[in-house]
């Protein structure tokens, strides 16, 4: 009697064989990133009150708007210097460690921003935080690629990336629970360094790291690897193109989703235009993006990561003139507040791509380091849209205009994506 070989079909469900450490480390990485969110949001909601405070002027003073642009642009920066350094550092001295360490970078000087008492306090606050912030997501999502197994792996790297939005609704309520008084919101900052405790006592390092740091020591991290082998390189340069076009539509196409509701409130005579333009976009858009960032899994699982890609990036070029034009020349409101939450789910779930895909285009010794060069070098070329081309645009054309416009970026990224691998059902590089 022969014995029946051995089942090789895939599981029947992607959560099998998934084990409890495995889930650990998804929720502890996902509440680091949701609180990276969180703390890059804290100044959005907060800096109306802040900024006046601190320069002694009106709300409406043109010095508000001018320190709001710059600390944007501080921010940008620091973010992209920090998601570089803790990113090398992530493979160089390991996931826990470095997590660890960009969680208390984040916390701590956010917390210090409620002492500040001169306007350059925030500025080099905000840089500090930054840091912190471009940091933490190279690490986590390095980490959950590597120790979910490669059935779960796209949901999960999708899971733990949709989590964000989770970061923006806490911000939020933080702001509307403090009213006028930012510093408190600010002191609220630092409860995410008690993640720090928990990230030291339950995460271990993966065993593929471990394997790469004893027989590629000299490697670990190496930029000049990364950039010097053809291979990397071409991986390198090209995600962070397509993390560029969807980091500047976000600013300069999806968060304007808000703009374009209080625009059309105005021409309907609302008075209330911006109270709900913000709850237009605070809440409605963005649970569309939050279902469209926990969709991307399961359909890179299916299409491919490429072709989730190019799906979603056509629908958002389609979708961005519908919403800035259909409505307004309906005159309905209603119909906006249904458009915005499909529009949201594919221009914003495109960004859960990036943590799923990202971390499968390096090998171990260079992960953490390709996914954070890819993501932070992406946010510091977007920086050109947001601060001068998207603000000038919005300044000298309609605004529907603008950002259609703007919407062509999406089209960017199907150019870039042909010069990118599929990796769907393909194991880590090592």
């Amino acid at each position: 009697m022969t014995s029946s070989p051995p089942d090789s079909s895939p599981p029947l469900h992607w959560t099998d064989g998934v084990t409890r450490y495995q889930w650990l480390v998804l929720v502890v990485a996902s509440l680091g990133w949701v609180f990276d969110a969180f703390e890059g949001q804290l100044y959005n909601i907060t800096r109306a009150d802040m900024l006046p405070d601190l320069l002694h002027v009106a709300a409406d003073d043109p010095m508000v708007k001018l320190w709001g642009e710059r600390f944007l642009g501080i921010f940008l920066i620091g973010g992209t210097l920090g998601g570089w350094i803790f990113s090398s550092m992530a493979d160089r001295m390991g996931r826990k460690p470095v997590m660890a360490l960009t969680i208390l970078c984040y916390s701590v000087f956010s917390g210090l921003t409620a002492a500040a008492t001169e306007v350059w306090h925030v500025g080099a606050l905000r840089f500090l935080v930054a840091m912190g912030v471009g940091g933490e997501w190279a690490v986590g999502a390095a980490l959950v690629a590597e120790v979910f197994p490669k059935h779960a792996r796209e949901r999960a790297s999708g899971i733990f990336h949709a989590t964000s939005v989770a970061g923006l609704w806490l911000a939020a309520a933080a702001g509307l629970a403090v009213g006028s008084q930012w510093r408190h919101a600010y002191l609220a900052g630092i409860v995410p360094a008690l993640l720090v405790l928990w990230v030291r006592v339950s995460v271990k390092e993966p065993e593929s790291w471990e394997q790469a740091k004893q027989t590629k020591a000299d490697r670990m991290g190496s930029f000049s690897e990364l950039l010097g082998d053809p291979r990397w390189r071409s991986r390198a340069i090209f995600g962070a193109l397509l993390a560029m076009v969807g980091l500047a539509t976000f600013w300069g196409v999806v968060v304007a989703g808000q703009d374009i509701a209080a625009d059309l409130l105005k021409r309907l005579g609302d008075p209330k235009a911006g109270e709900k333009a913000k709850v237009a976009f605070g809440y409605i858009q963005t649970t569309g993006a939050g279902i469209g960032m926990l969709a991307f899994g399961p359909l890179s699982a299916r299409w491919g990561r490429r072709r989730t890609f190019a799906v979603m990036h056509v629908c958002a070029l389609v979708l961005t003139p519908v919403m800035c034009w259909v409505p307004s020349q309906a005159g309905s409101y209603a119909l906006l507040l249904c458009l915005l939450p499909v529009f949201g789910f594919f221009a914003q779930g495109i960004h859960a791509g990036y943590a799923v895909y990202f971390p499968e285009l390096f090998p171990t010794h260079l992960r953490a380091t390709g996914a954070g060069f890819c993501f932070n070098t992406g946010r510091i070329l977007a920086a050109p849209v947001l601060i001068w081309i998207s603000g000038e645009m919005k300044r000298a054309m309609d605004l529907r205009l603008a950002i259609t416009w703007l919407g062509m970026l999406f089209l960017l990224g199907l150019v870039f994506l042909a010069f990118l691998p599929e990796t769907r059902g393909e194991d880590l590089p090592e």
